[in-house]
């Protein structure tokens, strides 16, 4: 096996943390009451300094604005066509989050980097700097709204629209995973840079988001009956590595993207299911079981998803 291929190279290091976290589950060295205690830990304190570090060095004004802009076309569209599939309801946001979030820090850095070089990784870079941004804010929105509907619905009096959508809002801007993408893209926009002092202790931090989520996910999956979730888990794993690169492939054509930016955006759509998704599951205690095995079988099937992507387009 060559271990220097960029899918392999890429791919394998997340495998072993899940397949790491798997045998920590299985000889029970961590057990199921402690998985919450560290999942939290991984969403209120090492995302909070991931996305915030990553957002404060922004400047949208130097982004490459069209690849990315048709990116979250597709991803638009596969999101809400996912959340119909699944039955417009919370639990069939989570599954549709499943189906477009790409894991492109983790494995996106170091692949894209091998495969387009310099000029791919700043490419990838303008994505991720809105990735996280816009999707993980539409789903808040969109699940916040579904939980205000079902609470109006379960309450005698029907609440009045307005007021399900200041719900929703207000949930959504104090929500873990918006607020501190939007604190720093404020930040930003100061000029004034983070301080060494406050710069590294984040750099830390969120350097050890990555691998502490992926042995979450092993340890997860260690604990759950998958054989009851598999289907389900499965479905949103080929949605994610299949069917979102190919439509970004033919709807990225059709709106005119050509050469290394297509190239780009088809590979980061074939990345397997981030580990934002499995926090987000737990975060609403959604789907955790079915996210979980979507993000471990999405990390097999993307071998082949993105060696198609690269062997097929121009890079």
């Amino acid at each position: 096996m060559n271990f220097d291929h960029p899918v392999i190279s890429a791919l394998l290091p997340v495998a072993l943390l899940i397949l790491v976290g798997f045998g920590a589950g299985r000889f029970r060295w961590v057990r199921p009451e402690a998985v919450k205690d560290l999942s939290n830990l991984v969403f209120l304190v090492l995302t909070q300094a991931l996305l915030f570090r990553t957002m404060s060095s922004v400047h949208l004004e130097r982004l490459d604005m069209r690849p990315v802009f048709q990116y979250f076309v597709v991803v638009g569209v596969v999101f809400f066509a996912s959340v119909y599939w699944h039955g417009r309801t919370p639990r069939a946001s989570v599954l549709a989050l499943g189906s477009v979030f790409s894991n492109t820090v983790m494995i996106g850095i170091p692949l894209v980097g091998l495969a387009f070089g310099h000029e791919g990784q700043v490419l990838l870079l303008s994505l991720i700097a809105l990735h996280a941004l816009v999707l993980l804010t539409v789903a808040t929105v969109v699940i916040e709204l579904q939980l205000a509907h079902q609470q109006a619905q379960a309450s005698a009096q029907r609440a009045p629209l307005w007021r399900m959508v200041a719900q929703a809002i207000r949930s959504t801007l104090l929500h873990p995973v918006p607020l501190p993408i939007l604190l720093g893209l404020v930040y930003a926009q100061t000029g004034w840079g983070l301080p060494p002092v406050i710069d590294k202790p984040l750099q830390m931090l969120g350097a050890a988001f990555g691998p502490i989520a992926l042995l979450l996910v092993g340890v997860s999956l260690a604990q759950i009956p998958l054989g009851h979730h598999l289907k389900t888990a499965l479905k949103v794993a080929a949605v994610k590595t299949m069917v979102h690169p190919l439509l970004m492939c033919t709807i990225g054509w059709l709106l005119g993207l050509r050469g290394l930016p297509l190239s780009l955006m088809v590979v980061v759509a074939a990345l397997p299911i981030g580990a934002n998704v499995f926090l987000f599951s737990q975060r609403y205690a959604l789907e955790e079981d079915a996210t979980t095995g979507a993000v471990a079988l999405s990390t097999a099937l993307s071998a082949i998803s993105v060696s198609l992507a690269l062997a097929f387009l121009p890079h």
